[in-house]
């Protein structure tokens, strides 16, 4: 069966795709190994994460102490359709019983303050996590007033307090989430598709280097678990293990504005000599409608070329700031806030009655490029 990116996945009955716990603990790895202290002290919220199904809280409260932190804060955005089916958390699917008359809800607050061996059977897991939770004992378990949207009031008074937020947002809300990370000045780590940097609110800010790409994916497709009602057995890879839904869709990436090794780490390249005599038998093509070179792959971009090169966006899981200066990026997305000297050298009559701003070699439409130039 085709997989498809999470472009297509968000177009589903709802925004439920949770992410599985190995590829939080291989992303959030990387970091550490570049800075063990990087979540020292830190305030971690995740803000779309009930912990009855999230391996985000799941990793955090039970890394609590290795990683130094001094709260995690999670809140559920509304009645999760595999709730208490991944963690088991809490043993029923149930909400706290409400307080003075007030209407039950199912969006909860959970807040992490310490952790530790509370049933004193000398191991620690998520059920000395479920009996502090439940008898309130240094941890907080509560009802949200409201419905536990990112954008409510109570949610942004918790954003507030948070030094790095870590989630798997909806995916039908990417810009708008976003842009409320940068609103409110805070550090993230959040997974989506890689086709977000086109997005006119995205990609400015990977040029400027105030967002990149995390390092523990770069290719291949990512599996998620979704609501039995969710999976599209036409479209996508999925199976079925104990009961549950899991999809598997390409393109995923982390988006983040926390450092790690590999930004700093130059890509190794080839003189354009030796790429055209080894490698692409070839001259570099030039485009029609701008004074670049076509690289179709990042490891043909020549070390020596100093004018501007066309490369595919999966450039970004390899770019340095160091090696490499971003100038900008082919969709239409992007043109309506691209820098005047680029609108002015670029043509931008339609290709083959194609709406789209577009980069073109030799009459043919490419896809997917950025405009970069090594840095002096």
């Amino acid at each position: 069966m085709a997989n498809h990116n999470l472009t297509n996945a968000k177009k589903a009955k709802n925004d439920e795709f949770y992410t599985q716990f190995h590829d939080i603990q291989k992303e959030i790895s990387a970091y550490l190994e570049y800075n063990p202290d990087v979540f020292k002290d830190k305030t971690i919220y995740c803000n779309c994460d009930d912990p009855f199904e999230s391996n985000f809280f799941r990793y955090f409260v039970l890394n609590f102490k290795t990683l130094k932190l001094k709260r995690l804060i999670s809140t559920s955005y509304k009645p999760s359709p595999i709730a208490n089916t991944q963690l088991g958390l809490f043993w029923d699917d149930i909400t706290l019983t409400p307080v003075k008359g007030r209407p039950k809800i199912t969006a909860n607050k959970f807040i992490i303050n310490d952790v530790g061996d509370y049933d004193w059977d000398g191991e620690f897991n998520l059920k000395d996590i479920a009996k502090q939770l439940q008898e309130n004992k240094n941890n907080e378990w509560s009802p949200l007033e409201g419905n536990g949207d990112f954008r409510s009031d109570e949610s942004i008074e918790l954003l507030k307090q948070a030094d790095i937020v870590v989630t798997n947002p909806p995916f039908s809300l990417f810009r708008e989430y976003v842009k409320q990370l940068f609103d409110y000045n805070k550090k993230f780590l959040i997974i989506w598709n890689l086709n977000a940097i086109t997005y006119k609110e995205v990609f400015p800010l990977i040029k400027d280097n105030k967002l990149w790409l995390g390092p523990s994916i770069t290719s291949g497709d990512r599996e998620f678990e979704v609501p039995k009602d969710v999976v599209d057995m036409k479209k996508f890879t999925w199976e079925i293990r104990e009961g549950k839904y899991f999809q598997r869709v390409v393109w995923v990436r982390w988006f983040t504005n926390l450092d790690h090794w590999r930004r700093h780490q130059p890509i190794w390249l080839m003189s354009e000599n030796d790429i055209i005599k080894f490698v692409t038998k070839k001259p570099f093509d030039k485009y029609d409608n701008y004074d670049a070179i076509e690289v179709s792959l990042v490891k043909n971009i020549p070390n020596d070329y100093n004018w501007v090169m066309w490369v595919p966006i999966s450039f970004l899981d390899k770019y340095s700031p160091e090696q490499f200066e971003i100038i900008w990026q082919a969709s239409w997305n992007t043109r309506a806030s691209a820098p005047k000297e680029i609108l002015e050298k670029i043509n931008y009559k339609p290709h083959k009655e194609d709406r789209w701003w577009c980069s073109v070699v030799n009459g043919i439409r490419t896809y997917g490029r950025i405009l970069i130039k090594h840095k002096k």
